[in-house]
């Protein structure tokens, strides 16, 4: 195994040899300099795979050094961690990861987290390394195939059509390339349909086989017969074909097989570390969430009741980003599910600009929506989705907007029978674009320019993901702007109409959550302390006993002791996690006639976990962090108003 390089760069030299002997590793070049241009000397010459970087330093500081790094071609797949002793505030996390760090480590280092980190991000680095020469043996693979000596071609599965073929069929078998191109393979060979070729096709086809190896006899236009070897795989719906007697060709085709399990494993693990991310980023921000409906139903000054105000806005914003980052996944592993149900559009609409008139009323901009009269009250749609791609628009022209306005409009643009197509148009007087800003402007990570990252913030995320989202939907994304006098942002999609349906009337009674009628038992297995905290005080109103758990084991033992009507089940704990506690309590359950609901409780937020939860036996999943009100419905749900 080769080794890495890694760059360590503090101005203090003790921090350096302190890092250093924390991660010091026979599969480790260590590099480092207390000089951030030495660093910058240094990066340019080895071939660095992780950077560990000082925040504070003198003459350069760690994000200076860092949006260098990343603006030069040769270093810029640099993995970067910033070691810092300053704030762990949002901003300043915000702010590393737009200069293209992944990670943090905060001084004073814990020596398990530091290694734990290095040694994942070690994997990561030579994860990368090894896609990025395979991808380079496929561009020299597909040059080759073209300058081959050996007929190399591309053939329909099902009728054997040639789709495509290399001019080496010229020299071999005297074809000129169009002049097979759309004819059956068959139609070369000595015995045509009798032939070898078409048995051993027809058979790898209809058994589903990868690969075959086989001799057959193919004829030229003069009638000479040629004996070919052909070796055919089958890869995304097409047969490909190497015919001659060529052994770098086979080897070739086997190192594509491989190629192709690399990028899957790689692909894993690219999954795995999203749903850890997503674990270890959402558990926290759960917590904040939770503890902040908890203060809210306390007695508070205005003081205190605007600081908790700003910390859920922190913290919501936070969420965003990080399920902007696991949706761009999502829509890009094709697991993103599109769920359909009524729609109230005007509450729906109403709910949305409502959510966002704080943002709105701090830049003392005017922030208003207008329905056009044509247009139905009540569609079928994914609310979920609809409501996400209007925040993401309003919220992208809120940002941009520095005075004036910000308008949502809804538009029937034509309706036939039980069809109509809608138009959701967000105008603002913001800074707009220019035509070049214009065409980068559905770009993953892409703004308009560094200014104005600097300047507004944000990950470059929102737009791509609306973009793809509306596509989803089966509807359109387009935008009209010019620069300095504002944007407009327009959805439009097909909704089937719900007829004969009354808007709900205002009922502020359907905001407050009712206690239940009957005090019921729930066994909660939950690790985090905060969390804990929070569903105690939170289910205390609600006439709930609650019963702590922190580990799959102790919720195990719990269960056998207590009376339940309901469990709580985290799927992430230490120890034993929910998933096989839950098979082991579902397995008692069979043996008497008392079958309690499981709701299980993650923070992972993909589409496999969520699956293996189900698998394992819960009811049904929330994702945390969630609104107590969900929680409370959900367990109405499941108890079916009995309590």
């Amino acid at each position: 195994m080769n080794n890495l390089n890694l760059l360590l760069v503090d101005d203090k030299e003790e921090n350096l040899i302190a890092l250093e002997a924390l991660i010091r590793r026979d599969d480790f070049n260590i590099f480092s300099t207390t000089n951030p241009n030495q660093a910058l000397k240094i990066a340019w010459e080895n071939d660095i795979s992780i950077a560990l970087l000082d925040v504070q330093m003198p003459e350069m500081d760690g994000f200076e050094l860092a949006e260098i790094l990343k603006s030069n071609l040769k270093t810029k797949q640099i993995l970067i961690i910033f070691v810092t002793a300053i704030s762990k505030e949002a901003k300043y996390a915000i702010k590393g990861f737009n200069t293209g760090a992944i990670d943090y480590l905060f001084k004073p280092l814990d020596p398990y987290i530091t290694t734990a980190k290095v040694d994942a991000f070690a994997q990561l680095a030579r994860a990368q390394r090894e896609l990025i020469n395979k991808n380079n043996e496929l561009e020299k693979y597909a040059l080759e195939v073209k300058n081959s000596a050996d007929i190399i071609c591309r053939v329909n599965p099902k009728t054997l059509q040639i789709n495509a073929v290399n001019p080496a069929i010229t020299k071999i078998l005297q074809y000129h390339p169009d002049s097979v191109q759309g004819k059956s393979l068959i139609d070369l060979t000595e015995d045509g349909k009798a032939s070898i070729t078409k048995y051993e096709l027809s058979q790898m086809v209809s058994e589903n086989k990868t690969y075959c190896v086989f001799q057959d006899r193919f004829k030229n236009p003069d009638g000479d017969i040629l004996w070919l070897e052909c070796r055919a795989s089958k890869k995304n719906e097409l047969l490909l074909l190497n015919m001659s007697d060529v052994t770098i060709q086979k080897n070739y085709t086997n190192e594509l097989i491989r190629s192709r399990d690399v990028a899957e494993e790689t692909k894993k693990m690219k999954e795995g570390f999203l749903a850890s991310m997503s674990h270890e980023i959402r558990t926290p921000i759960s917590g904040v969430i939770a503890l902040t409906n908890t203060l809210k139903n306390t007695a508070l000054s205005q003081e205190q009741a605007k600081t908790l105000d700003l910390i859920s806005i922190s913290s919501q914003s936070l969420l965003g980003i990080v399920n902007d980052i696991l949706d761009l996944s999502k829509i890009e592993a094709g697991k993103f599910s599109i769920v359909r149900t009524e729609i109230d559009l005007p509450n729906l609409v109403k709910s949305v600009c409502d959510l966002l008139h704080h943002k709105a009323d701090e830049k003392n901009l005017e922030l208003s929506y207008e329905i056009a009269e044509n247009v139905a009250s009540h569609i079928f749609a994914d609310g979920l989705r609809l409501n996400q791609i209007l925040m993401n628009l309003l919220g992208n022209a809120l940002k941009f907007t520095e005075k004036g306005f910000v308008k949502l409009m809804v538009k029937s643009i034509a309706t036939e029978d039980d069809e109509t197509t809608l138009s959701f148009i967000v105008e603002d007087s913001g800074i707009g674009m220019s035509p070049g800003q214009l065409e980068h402007v559905f770009e993953e990570f892409s703004q308009a320019d560094s200014n104005i990252t600097h300047r507004y913030g944000g990950t470059g995320l929102g737009l791509s993901i609306t973009k793809k989202l509306a596509q989803l939907k089966g509807g359109t994304l387009n935008v009209s702007s010019a620069l300095g006098k504002g944007s407009q942002f327009t959805f439009t999609n097909k909704y089937k109409i719900i007829r004969k349906k009354e808007l709900k009337k205002d009922n502020q009674q359907d905001s407050i959550i009712q206690p239940f009628k009957e005090s019921i038992n729930v066994l909660m297995a939950e690790d985090n302390m905060i969390n804990q905290f929070a569903a105690k005080h939170i289910m205390q109103k609600w006439n709930i006993h609650l019963e702590i758990a922190e580990t799959g084991s102790e919720a195990i033992e719990k269960y056998h002791k207590g009376n339940f009507d309901i469990i709580l089940m985290d799927m992430y704990m230490p120890e034993m996690n929910g998933f096989e506690a839950t098979k082991i309590i579902r397995e008692e359950m069979k043996k008497s006639s008392n079958r309690i609901p499981i709701i299980g409780l993650s923070a992972v937020a993909m589409e496999e976990d969520i699956q293996k939860a189900r698998e394992s036996g819960v009811d049904d999943i929330m994702g945390k962090p969630f609104e107590p009100k969900e929680l409370n419905e959900m367990i109405r749900k499941y108890l079916n108003g009995s309590k």
